[in-house]
């Protein structure tokens, strides 16, 4: 049996959970014999851990393409057990493990899909304790580590008094914009859920704020024509760099953090042309709504004013350049304090293992919960990482990488608590 450390052994009664929401609280299930003998379990099955984490990021899910490993993943969710498991209509993978009072549920989720293109080449390569491979750590850890936590489970027959639903999530990364996550809250399970625990990428730390963001296409547009010949008109591309400039001489506060940036911009055909189109990818972000939209209005107030300046700065021109400004995504921001139930819970469950952690702002799945006042955090799944979102990304095990699942089987067991 997984015996704790013997200096925690007096705290492993920390994190309480409540038997409904909000009401009778019960003992976290730390030092349970059928939930030490979980957290024994997921360390020694720690290499089938990281065999279903190759394995599963060996199957491609490119933006809007995850469909593939979906089904994969709902076949090992099946095959572990679960119950009910389904595809919902915009790609999630949902498996259940009913609780025997079943008025709360607890969701742990992974989001399938990553942010390489169709054709990249996925295949995960292994040196020792390290794997090599895109995606490998963002989100392929979290996905094996849900698998291990249903898995650990099962394997110990630990009932729960409340329902935990078991999620891969499609649309986590950028042009996503959190469909998946949206569906389950605003459709699928609307209503229906109490906690949520996001794991997402290598480490031992807990996002307990959601970053909010606004993104936006911006494009100028004119008739275009000849640099020599047809000078004198309105250029769309020096509206843009007027735009550009001033977006860059926004003042922004440093707490809570806001920032900005003008990450892609497109036009032109020829060196010789004035382009008939110049346009510009914007990011704006937040912990604050209130300092997100604040941003925002100033980056608007921008572009139109470098619209009207290019446009006065040819008075003789009959032409004049229009703007459009198209929404990519937006990522609603959310505080919680860090005196929350569910951050608490985190905490107490770090510290029952024996290891730091700490909690930081990040935008995850977790954001529209947190935005809809759902408590929920996004916890890492252990282990280390670098590279995320390159061709160079890779996973360390180390020696303790198992801590990431024991992690979060205790803070679902916490919440979902264990039978009287």
């Amino acid at each position: 049996m997984y015996a704790l450390p013997p200096v925690l052994a007096a705290v492993a009664t920390c994190a309480c959970v409540a038997a409904t929401a909000g009401a009778q609280k019960t003992a976290a299930p730390a030092t349970h014999p059928a939930v030490r003998g979980a957290l024994e379990s997921i360390r020694t099955d720690n290499p089938w851990t990281l065999d279903q984490q190759a394995s599963i990021c060996a199957i491609p899910a490119p933006p809007f393409k995850e469909s593939v490993r979906a089904a994969e993943y709902k076949h090992r969710l099946e095959a572990l057990g679960l119950r009910n498991v389904r595809i919902d209509s915009v790609g999630n993978v949902i498996g259940q493990r009913p609780g025997t009072v079943g008025d709360t549920t607890v969701v742990l989720a992974a989001h399938l899909d990553t942010v390489f293109p169709e054709g990249t080449d996925v295949a995960v390569k292994r040196e020792g304790t390290i794997m090599h491979g895109p995606g490998i750590s963002d989100d392929c850890r979290g996905l094996a580590v849900v698998e291990a936590v249903v898995k650990a489970l099962n394997t110990a027959h630990i009932p729960t008094r409340h329902n935990v639903l078991f999620v891969g999530t499609v649309g986590e990364e950028g042009p996503g914009d959190l469909r998946g996550v949206r569906h389950l809250f605003q459709k699928e399970l609307a209503g229906k859920i109490n906690y949520f625990i996001s794991v997402d990428g290598a480490g031992l730390g807990i996002t307990s704020r959601a970053v909010g963001s606004h993104r936006y296409r911006v494009t100028f547009r004119g008739p275009g024509g000849h640099s020599f010949g047809a000078f004198g008109m309105p250029n769309p591309i020096h509206a843009l760099g007027r735009a550009i400039a001033k977006i860059a001489d926004v003042q922004v506060p440093s707490t809570p953090k806001t920032t900005f940036n003008v990450g892609v911009i497109h036009g032109g055909t020829s060196v010789n042309s004035i382009s008939a189109d110049g346009s510009m990818d914007v990011d704006l972000r937040s912990e604050s709504p209130d300092a997100l939209n604040a941003l925002d209005a100033k980056v608007q107030a921008a572009i139109r004013a470098a619209l009207a300046e290019e446009n006065a700065r040819w008075p003789q021109s009959r032409v004049r350049l229009t703007v459009t400004v198209d929404t990519t995504g937006i990522r609603p921001a959310g505080a919680q304090s860090d005196s929350a139930h569910i951050v608490r819970v985190a905490l107490n469950a770090a510290q029952t293992l024996g290891f730091p952690t700490s909690t930081s702002a990040s935008s995850t799945d977790s954001n529209i919960a947190m935005s809809m006042g759902i408590p929920a955090i996004t916890i890492d799944g252990g282990g280390s990482g670098h590279g995320a979102h390159s061709l160079g990304e890779w996973y360390d095990d180390t020696d303790r990488g198992y801590l990431g699942p024991q992690w979060a089987l205790l803070i679902v067991t916490s919440l979902a608590g264990l039978p009287k």
